[in-house]
């Protein structure tokens, strides 16, 4: 039997056990199943199920250990939802064998109802939520995003993207261009204020709910830099943006932080350009995700939004003369399409 037929056996027998006791704590009835669907998967090892029952709709996490842990999203669960971001709670959880049962915040991500008229309202109340986010005081709480972490990502797109997946091997002058260009981009990102950096920041991880939004897929936060998710927000993996729109956005919310008393840079323009930067990191590190997730998970449908990616580097490339050496290495590496697909 396959594994994942065996961890679904484990959940629903957990369930069993579980359910009844959690519907008599809060009065909701009895725990009587109606309805078991996927809600999702994603990129990790972790998968979503949908319990429906006597007018009520739960969410089940499925995080196999040892691949996944769940103490992190418990953690960051409960310190999210003292700032007032809406998260799910925990109703149940089985941490050693990796499953948890949450509040349904519902069905539909932002990626599927955003659009041109409803950017400027929905962006709105994700800035409100990410400054909340940013806010909380996390200073020795959380792992920090430091050079070593940001050298580690952008060593994923040498490793699994141009090696892996192109068969390029850097040859040494290749080799001291990628050094610079990680310098450059790791001094930039070590150089920002410090704030809590979900890391995931995008309309896939949020959800059309009250209040709004949703917020998913916290579990990987950090001490980090302060222009990395609202970057994340605007440059997504599977939605562009013009970038005259995603400017002004990230104004918006260079005024509203700044009002919120999130240190920032002084003027807009160096915000900007720090977001640029950041934007770079994280495009390389995901391109060499999706890399890896194709070669080593068996996942190929991501490498089809890698150009997405590139557009968004090389849209860059074209304001921020300090990244020409970026320029040269990708000139010269094998031809590739320059929009998403």
């Amino acid at each position: 039997m396959p594994d994942q037929d065996v961890r679904l056996e484990l959940l629903q027998g957990w369930l069993d056990e579980c359910l009844p006791a959690l519907f008599a704590q809060h009065n909701w009835g009895e725990a009587r199943c109606e309805r078991f669907t996927p809600a999702s998967s994603d990129a990790s090892f972790r998968r979503y199920f949908r319990w429906e029952g006597n007018g009520r709709s739960l969410i089940l996490m499925d995080a196999p250990p040892p691949q996944e842990d769940c103490r992190p999203f418990v953690k960051m669960a409960g310190l999210l939802a003292e700032a007032g971001v809406h998260v799910p709670r925990i109703l149940a959880a089985d941490l050693p064998r990796g499953f948890l049962v949450l509040d349904d915040l519902g069905s539909q991500t932002w990626l599927e109802v955003l659009t041109a008229d409803n950017a400027d309202a929905l962006f709105d109340q994700a800035l409100q939520a990410l400054i909340a986010l940013q806010k909380l005081p996390v200073e020795g709480l959380l792992p920090a995003y430091d050079d070593a972490l940001l050298r580690r990502e952008l060593q994923l797109f040498p490793d699994w993207y141009l090696q892996r997946h192109l068969g390029v091997e850097l040859d040494a002058a290749q080799q001291a261009q990628w050094q610079q260009v990680c310098d450059l981009l790791v001094n930039s990102a070590l150089a920002q204020p410090r704030v809590l950096v979900h890391r995931d920041y995008m309309p896939r991880n949020l959800m059309l709910s009250t209040p709004n939004p949703g917020v998913l897929d916290f579990q990987d936060a950090v001490l980090g830099p302060v222009s990395y998710d609202v970057t994340s927000l605007f440059k997504d993996a599977f939605l562009s943006w013009p970038e005259e729109r995603v400017a002004g956005w990230l104004q918006r919310y260079w005024q509203l932080a700044r009002e919120a008393g999130i240190e920032l840079p002084e003027s807009f323009a160096e915000f900007h350009r720090a977001s640029d930067l950041m934007g770079v990191q994280r495009h390389l590190k995901v391109i060499g995700i999706f890399a890896r997730i194709c070669h080593r998970d068996g996942k190929p449908k991501y490498l089809g939004d890698v150009p997405r990616f590139f557009s968004y580097i090389e849209a860059v490339l074209a304001r921020r003369p300090e990244l020409a050496v970026l320029g040269e290495l990708l000139a010269s590496l094998p031809q590739r399409e320059t929009q998403p697909a």
